[in-house]
C-alpha cells in the first residue's frame, strides 16, 4: 500500500464507529501526514509546528527525512498544512537529511535549524515562518570539529533547540546518546554564527530532543530519556541558561501507541501551555509497521504553585479550542481538525490545496463562529476533472443539516463557485464533504462565507 491508501484504510476504519466519535483532533492532529519530532514557534496569532517528514521514509528499513514540513494553528484544533518548507537535498549543496528541526524568529527573520542525520547541524533563513528558507552558510553551523563539542562518546550531533533569553542573547542546545552529551552554545545576533566555544552540559538519562524555555527567572530544559529510563520526557531547571541545572521530574510518560523514540516541545499560546509530541496511532490503526511512520499529537498541561510541571495526561481529544474560527475571512482548504481520505499538495495558485478528493471524502472544521447576523453566501475556489463533482457543507455531523452545496464543473484552472447558504448563526462544527465518482479528482484551494 502507498501512504495515501494507508490513510484511506485508517479513515474507513474510523467511519465504522459512530459519527460522534469520528474526530481524532488532538491524538493525532494533521492525520493526513506522517510527521514527527515537533518543535514550535509562537507568533502573535498562530503557532507554527516544524516536523521531520516521515512520509519520505520507507515503511521498513530506516529514516530518510530529506525535508521539513510545517503546520500551524490559530486555535489549537484546526491545523493548516503548509507542506514542505525546506528540503536539504534541493536547498543545500552539502546536506541530505533534515532530522528534528527547530525554528525561531528574530528581527523579522525566521531561522530554521536541522540535523543532517547525526553528523552535523545546519541553519536556513526565511522571511516568513513558512519560508522559503535559504541555506545562507553553504555549510554546517556545527560539526563534530566545532570547538567545545568534543570530547564525547558516541555522540549524536542533532536535535537542535533554540532559545532567545530576556536579555536578547540567543542559545542553541543539541546532542544525544549520553548523559554528558548535552551541548549548548551562544549565537551571535545574526543567528547563523556561534559566539564562543560550545558549552558542555549534563542531564541524567539524556537521549535526545533538547528543548529550553523560561518562565520568570527559571530555565526549563526538557529532553527525551534513554530506553532504560522508559523514553519519557523529563526536565531540569536552573537559574542560568547553560549551567546549574538540576533534575526536576517528569514532563510526560512514554506516549500511548508509541513504544519507541520520543520527541516533544512545550510552548505557551493565548495563556495556555501545550505539549506537542509524536506517537504512532495512524500507522498502528492502518496495520503497517510503525517504526518509521510517526504522527504528531497535542496536550495541554500546567504547573503547580512552585513552578513544577504537572505531568501530562494523555487524551484522545482533550485540548480545548483556543479561539473560534472566523468563516468570513479566507480559510485555506488544507485547514481542518479531522479528515477522511484527504491529501494535500502544492497549489498552482500558491500555498497548498486539498487534493484527490472523491466520493465520501471529507474534512471537519471545528468551532466556526457565524456570529449573530449569520452567513448569507459561500464562495469556494475549487476545480474537478469530471462532471458530477459537488462539495457539500453540513453542520454538526456528516449527515447533519445541509448548509450549502456547490457544483464544481470540470476545469484545469481554479474557479470560484458561489452559492447561497441556509440561515445559520452562532458557533458550529462544519463538515466539508466531497461527492462524485472516483474520476472526479476534486480539489479545494480555499473557502469563505459572507454575511451580506
Amino acid at each position: 500500500m502507498t501512504p495515501t491508501r494507508y490513510r484511506r484504510f485508517l479513515t474507513a476504519l474510523t467511519l465504522c464507529t459512530s459519527i460522534g466519535s469520528i474526530a481524532l483532533a488532538d491524538y493525532p492532529i494533521v492525520s493526513n501526514r506522517y510527521l514527527a519530532d515537533p518543535t514550535s514557534v509562537v507568533t502573535k496569532d498562530r503557532v507554527y509546528i516544524y516536523c521531520s517528514n516521515d512520509d519520505e521514509s520507507p515503511v521498513e528499513g530506516g529514516y530518510n527525512i530529506p525535508n521539513i514540513v510545517c503546520v500551524s494553528s490559530s486555535d489549537m484544533k484546526n491545523w493548516t498544512d503548509h507542506g514542505i518548507v525546506f528540503d536539504a537535498e534541493r536547498d543545500t549543496s552539502w546536506a541530505k537529511k533534515t532530522w528534528a528541526p527547530a525554528a525561531v524568529e528574530r528581527d523579522g527573520k525566521f531561522f530554521l535549524y536541522f540535523g543532517n542525520g547525526g553528523a552535523n547541524i545546519g541553519v536556513a533563513v526565511g522571511d516568513s515562518p513558512i519560508g522559503p528558507f535559504e541555506d545562507v552558510l553553504g555549510k554546517p553551523l556545527i560539526t563534530h570539529g566545532t570547538p567545545g563539542v568534543q570530547p564525547a562518546e558516541n555522540m549524536w550531533l542533532f536535535d537542535p533547540g533554540v532559545f532567545i533569553d530576556d536579555d536578547d542573547q540567543a542559545y542553541i542546545y543539541f546532542g544525544g546518546n549520553g548523559d554528558d552529551n548535552v551541548r549548548a552554545a551562544k549565537l551571535h545576533r545574526d543567528m547563523v554564527t556561534l559566539d564562543g566555544e560550545v558549552i558542555k552540559m549534563h542531564a541524567p538519562n539524556f537521549f535526545e530532543a533538547a528543548w529550553v524555555y523560561k518562565i520568570d527567572d527559571t530555565y526549563y530544559f526538557t529532553y527525551s530519556t534513554t530506553p532504560k529510563a522508559e523514553m519519557r520526557i523529563d526536565y531540569m531547571t536552573s537559574k542560568h541558561p547553560t549551567e546549574g541545572f538540576s533534575y526536576a521530574g517528569i514532563v510526560a510518560a512514554q506516549p500511548p501507541l508509541n513504544n519507541n523514540n520520543n520527541h516533544a516541545a512545550e510552548f505557551k499560546f493565548k495563556g495556555k501551555w501545550y505539549h506537542v509530541y509524536h506517537n504512532r496511532i495512524v500507522a498502528t490503526e492502518a496495520g503497517i509497521p510503525t517504526g518509521f511512520r510517526r504522527n504528531i499529537a497535542l496536550e495541554e498541561f500546567g504547573y503547580d504553585e512552585n513552578g513544577a510541571i504537572i505531568p501530562v495526561e494523555y487524551t484522545v481529544n482533550g485540548v480545548e479550542q483556543n479561539g473560534a474560527l472566523d468563516p468570513y475571512q479566507r480559510v485555506e482548504g488544507e485547514t481542518f481538525a479531522a479528515q477522511s481520505g484527504i491529501e494535500t499538495e502544492p497549489s498552482s495558485a500558491g500555498g497548498m490545496n486539498l487534493a484527490h478528493a472523491s466520493d465520501g471524502d471529507w474534512v471537519k472544521v471545528v468551532g466556526v463562529d457565524f456570529g449573530e447576523q449569520g452567513a448569507k453566501s459561500l464562495t469556494l475556489n475549487a476545480k474537478a476533472q469530471a462532471q458530477g463533482a459537488e462539495i457539500e457543507l453540513r453542520t454538526g455531523s456528516l449527515d447533519g443539516p445541509l448548509l450549502a452545496k456547490a457544483v464544481v464543473s470540470p476545469s484545469d484552472d481554479w474557479k470560484s463557485h458561489s452559492t447561497e447558504v441556509s440561515p445559520l448563526t452562532g458557533i458550529h462544527d462544519l463538515y466539508i464533504r466531497f461527492t462524485g465518482d472516483q474520476n472526479s479528482e476534486l480539489k479545494l484551494d480555499w473557502w469563505q462565507f459572507a454575511s451580506n
